[in-house]
């Protein structure tokens, strides 16, 4: 830890203020940052994994600064409805019915599915996973205390009253707009962007997960269990919540107007609120909700290594969208392959073992004076509102960088990859062939037939050689005369 972070003043984009400023955290040397987690109730799209590698490469980035950083997730296994405009049915009700299981299992199901996503992704774990339907008794204390000066009670629950607070929706660029708020029309709320609190159960309505309170039988609001979480492992006022762009306009919002009764201050909750843009097909926006989403385990399925879909993340600016297709896609998996057939080789030559650690300082220090400026650089890069998409150019030129000894330029890329977190140093290329799922052959079989065709071609029979060739390919192998590798899976994407 330290009090004066790293090498360039690291800046980032303010959603709240909508500039880059100088970051300062509240404690110096330690930074807490709280991230919207995923509602379980079905498996993360493409498009939420981006917030997440998004998220990681803040955090990876205040590391490499100095920092230590308590990161807090939620889990939402209750409460978030089929509209993030606090509309429609609760959706873990919903999956629940339409799977007929219990909504504990879909919820226990689809978190464990999140964390392989995060961990097939290399995404550090947060200090603590907080699951909303263990914080219950904390929502009804949090609630009971705003309701008196800033809610008030219908049929259907207890509703936040969005003008008792100063400024609501400066967030989302704007305060009371429908457009903005989007909110369920509810029969009796006093303003379109008034949002629940607390949503009682209707008469006669079966829920599994439901809860006494002083306003009725039934579950918290969504936006209520962020609030709630965050102040509890943060304190009232932290440095950093990142979500989505979708949170800007209705979540982040209604988060702040809860934080600001609670503490009856202008406080927001967070001094900087980060948000990323969207993943993009050429269909529009991804949306689990629709139906038809792609997700990381169907990626994998394909015979993608998942550090492809991360180093396409990298690829662009988080503020920026970032279109996914299976050109970028693949683009990406042949960039990843030539960064680490190019540590590979380098390893291959390599007389120490200092790259093999995990400490920036040790790793970058007396390095080739060549190399010196490519830190500085990378470091710049970082420090300016997460500028990823220009610092990945800078590890291509030090792998590539001529008459620079080979374990220095080891320590530059395994020093650089803490920040991308692409595993470069310790993953192979032979990592990198993952099998279809759909793959008619084994490994064994694969090796045993390029056995084959080799004796063919040593004895110049190039027609047995081409056949094995060809019928090898009809069932998804690609060979590669010349290379090592000698095969690799082909990867074919619709």
């Amino acid at each position: 830890m330290t009090e004066t972070p790293t090498g360039a003043p690291l800046r980032l984009f303010n959603s709240l203020t909508r500039q880059i400023e100088p970051f300062v955290p509240i404690t110096p040397g330690h930074v807490r940052v709280y991230s919207c987690g995923p509602t379980v109730y079905n498996y993360a799209h493409l498009g939420n994994l981006r917030a997440y590698v998004f998220t990681d490469t803040l955090r990876r980035t205040l590391l490499w600064k100095g920092y230590e950083v308590t990161h807090i997730i939620n889990i939402t296994d209750v409460g978030h409805l089929t509209s993030d405009a606090d509309a429609g049915d609760d959706k873990m009700e919903a999956a629940a019915k339409a799977q007929a299981k219990s909504i504990w299992d879909i919820a226990a199901h689809y978190t464990a599915a999140f964390k392989q996503n995060i961990g097939d992704l290399n995404i550090i774990e947060p200090a603590k996973w907080s699951v909303a339907t263990d914080h219950i008794g904390d929502m009804l204390t949090y609630a009971e205390r705003i309701a008196p000066e800033h809610c008030y009670q219908l049929e259907s629950g207890l509703y936040f009253d969005s003008t008792s607070v100063p400024d609501y929706g400066a967030l989302a660029g704007g305060r009371d707009d429908a457009a903005h708020a989007r909110i369920e029309a509810v029969e009796g709320k006093r303003h379109p962007s008034d949002f629940a609190i607390w949503r009682r159960s209707a008469p006669g309505e079966l829920r599994q997960m439901e809860w006494d309170s002083p306003w009725g039988k039934g579950a918290p609001g969504w936006h209520l269990e962020c609030s709630v979480m965050s102040m509890k492992y943060l304190g009232e006022q932290f440095d950093i919540h990142t979500g989505g762009i979708d949170h800007r306009e209705i979540h982040h919002p209604n988060e702040i107007a809860q934080n600001q009764a609670y503490t009856g201050t202008a406080k927001t909750g967070a001094n900087w609120w980060m948000h990323n843009n969207f993943l993009v097909d050429r269909g529009g926006k991804m949306s689990k909700s629709k139906g038809g989403f792609t997700t990381l385990f169907s990626l994998i399925d394909r015979g993608v290594h998942p550090l492809a879909y991360r180093l396409l993340c990298l690829s662009a600016h988080y503020r920026s969208e970032l279109e996914f297709s299976p050109e970028t896609l693949m683009a990406a998996l042949t960039r990843l392959k030539r960064m680490i057939m190019a540590v590979e080789g380098l390893k291959a030559r390599a007389e120490e073992t200092a790259w093999q650690s995990q400490d920036r300082a040790a790793l970058v220090t007396g390095l080739h004076p060549k190399l010196q400026p490519l830190l500085e650089q990378f470091d710049a890069a970082l420090s300016d509102d997460l500028m990823v998409p220009r610092a990945l150019p800078l590890l291509e030129e030090a792998l590539s960088m001529k008459k620079v000894p080979v374990d220095d330029k080891l320590r530059l890329a395994a020093a650089m990859d803490l920040a991308l977190g692409l595993k470069l140093l310790t993953i192979s290329r032979a990592d990198l062939r993952f099998r279809p799922k759909d793959a008619i052959l084994s490994e064994e079989e694969i090796e045993a037939e390029l056995d084959r065709r080799q004796t063919a071609r040593v004895a110049k029979d190039f027609a047995t050689s081409d056949a094995i060739r060809d019928a090898l390919a009809v069932k998804g192998v690609e060979v590669m005369d010349g290379d090592p590798l000698r095969w690799e899976w082909a990867v074919v994407l619709d």
